[in-house]
């Protein structure tokens, strides 16, 4: 599809126009594809986290959820004056990961009224609404009844913690009907085979509930088109299983699957009839996907197929911006808002001043990356953390002479720093968790200079120890790739990825996602250019009050500090180094958190204005 350039005069924008929360960056004219409009249309959102404020600092993601309340108006109005369907579809992970969520008393106190004020018409959980009782307990007791009839829940229970009695979260399938095309439709929930819920959820297997009497029934329901919500990477094995289960049974009808969880772009093909899609992160994407020649099943009495041999899928990733929005709706800022799109915006521009989102700890000197530079390097987040922030911050007056090694999870820092303020809502985007500093005291050097090695090997340590804690291990994005190398290792392993690769770009594009997926190369509605993706290790050390580097003078015992979230490999990893450690050699060392620590260092060092 050709390419068309969006400029302010042909949309008669006013810079003022182009933002709903103050202080977000304006976005910037881009070439833009259009929306291949189908019969039956999607968007997607998935991951968001917290983000519905959108990203001031980025003028390509800077639009908030009231603008996509107000775009997904359009849309609608375009469907039904046109006899067409849309269906909007929310994959999890609503919660965790922006100051919108996690500085609220309780977590989460103003996000769900926001989210709600979109229409969902599919809605699924996803692993961070399962990982503390209290969130769950509102997921079941708030978030399920605003969403309605929407939310599935295929394989995930909720626990009565005054019967402990188990039942669905929500209903476990949904039939319905399109509203002007009369699609049959039946729709799932799913979440990948996750253990590491709070003991007031239960999360069954996918393999054990494709087997179970009720999806035998539901896959039997011979619908227009199976809808597969799933807040599963579209690479993981559960999505294939759940996709062999319905096409064993139905062979002729369509099957679309809506992932998220591994915080990428990207669309599997796996057969002519079935296609799944994934849409990034954190409000960053909206996802559209459009599906042509399917048409109702036919009476009874007919013999003919229920669809169209020639039935095609189109997919685009929307980068989250007004700019975007206005050329694909053909409004203006004028035009554009909706009365309901702008009480969310207003709603949260009212969270975000109650919560002090804005208030400023210091002023970052330069960008810092979590993927866009390598690491070790100036550029990089890892390097900061291990040269500066963590020889400074892991201190414990009582073994402050001790030499150390200290180790953090990278998977638990969740976003970029950008050059400029640095204020509550940073904080909060980088280190939305409350991991305490836990130590083994007095470790031989000979075994604690392993540990590094052990924990970043992938091995049979890592892989063999399940966690009950919030931040990954590594980021969610990087983990898909290694889902795909047990199974895959001859594929290349970025291809569903941003596709960051130097290259020589128009210098006039901003850089941002530039994705290959198994539909082609033109799914960004967006024309960006490309940028450069470093995948980082699984966990960094920084070496603490060690003496003059010389092998001559190492220490011979070392205090291993290390964020509580890797307790469990980091006792395995002793172990296998040779040591004989258990958990009850493990003791706590600062009193304060890592976010704690963090700011008070941002406080301390990046004086001055921005």
């Amino acid at each position: 599809m050709a390419l068309l350039l969006l400029l302010p005069s042909l949309l008669g924008l006013a810079s003022p126009a182009l933002t709903s929360q103050p202080d977000a960056a304006p976005p910037v004219a881009a070439p833009m594809r259009d929306l291949p409009w189908g019969q039956l249309n999607f968007l997607h959102t998935t991951d968001t986290h917290g983000w519905l404020g959108g990203h001031p600092s980025e003028s390509q993601y800077s639009a908030d959820w009231g603008d996509y309340v107000s775009f997904a108006h359009h849309l609608r109005q375009r469907a039904d004056d046109s006899g067409s369907d849309l269906i909007v579809v929310d994959t999890g992970d609503r919660v965790e990961g922006n100051g919108l969520y996690d500085a609220s008393v309780p977590k989460g106190r103003y996000l769900l009224d926001i989210f709600a004020s979109q229409h969902l018409d599919i809605a699924c959980v996803g692993n961070h609404e399962l990982y503390r009782r209290q969130t769950i307990e509102r997921e079941h007791n708030s978030t399920v009844p605003r969403f309605g009839d929407a939310y599935v829940a295929s394989n995930v229970d909720y626990i009565d913690p005054d019967t402990g009695e188990a039942s669905p979260l929500a209903p476990r399938y949904r039939k319905f009907k399109t509203k002007n095309l009369g699609l049959n439709v039946v729709a799932f929930g799913f979440l990948f085979d996750f253990v590491g819920n709070a003991n007031n959820s239960r999360v069954h297997t996918v393999a054990d509930t494709i087997s179970q009497p009720w999806f035998q029934k539901a896959m039997h329901e011979k619908p227009d088109l199976f809808i597969v919500a799933a807040h599963i990477g579209l690479r993981m094995p559960e999505l294939r299983a759940i996709f062999t289960a319905l096409r064993k049974q139905n062979w002729h009808i369509p099957v679309v699957f809506f992932g998220g969880h591994a915080h990428v772009r990207d669309a599997v093909r796996f057969d002519s009839l079935s296609v799944a899609m994934a849409s990034g992160r954190y409000l960053e994407t909206i996802g559209w996907m459009s599906i042509d020649g399917i048409r109702p099943k036919p009476p009874p009495s007919s013999s003919s197929a229920a669809i169209s041999t020639s039935l095609t899928f189109n997919r685009k990733y929307i980068d989250s911006n007004l700019y975007g929005m206005y050329y694909h709706t053909g409004l203006n800022a004028t035009s554009f808002p909706t009365d309901k799109g702008l009480r969310a915006s207003k709603a949260v521009a009212a969270a975000r001043k109650a919560l002090h989102l804005d208030d400023r700890f210091g002023c970052a000197p330069h960008d810092l990356w979590t993927t866009r530079a390598p690491y070790p390097g100036n550029g990089s987040v890892y390097s900061w953390l291990e040269n500066e922030v963590l020889p400074d911050v892991v201190v414990n007056s009582s073994r402050s002479d001790k030499p150390r090694l200290a180790f953090i999870n990278t998977g638990g820092i969740r976003f970029d720093i950008f050059k400029g303020p640095f204020t509550r809502d940073s904080l909060m985007a980088v280190s939305p968790f409350k991991n305490h500093f836990l130590y083994v005291p007095d470790v031989p050097y000979a075994i604690a200079r392993k540990l590094l090695a052990i924990l970043n090997s992938g091995g049979v340590v890592i892989n063999n120890n399940n966690n009950n804690n919030k931040a990954p291990l590594v980021l969610a994005e990087f983990q898909q790739e290694q889902d795909r190398d047990a199974e895959e290792d001859e594929e290349d392993l970025v291809r569903p990825e941003l596709r960051r690769r130097s290259s020589s770009q128009d210098p006039s594009l901003l850089p941002g996602y530039t994705t290959t997926d198994d539909l082609g190369s033109d799914g960004d509605d967006t024309v960006r250019s490309q940028v450069e993706s470093h995948r980082p290790p699984n966990c960094i050390q920084s070496r603490i009050n060690f003496p003059a580097s010389s092998s001559s003078s190492l220490p011979e015992k070392v205090d291993v500090v290390f964020i509580d979230f890797l307790r469990p490999w980091l006792v395995a990893a002793l172990k296998f180094a040779g040591g004989d450690y258990s958990d009850a050699d493990v003791g706590p060392y600062l009193d304060v958190s890592f976010t704690s620590a963090l700011k008070g260092w941002v406080v301390r060092h990046w004086l001055g204005d921005c």
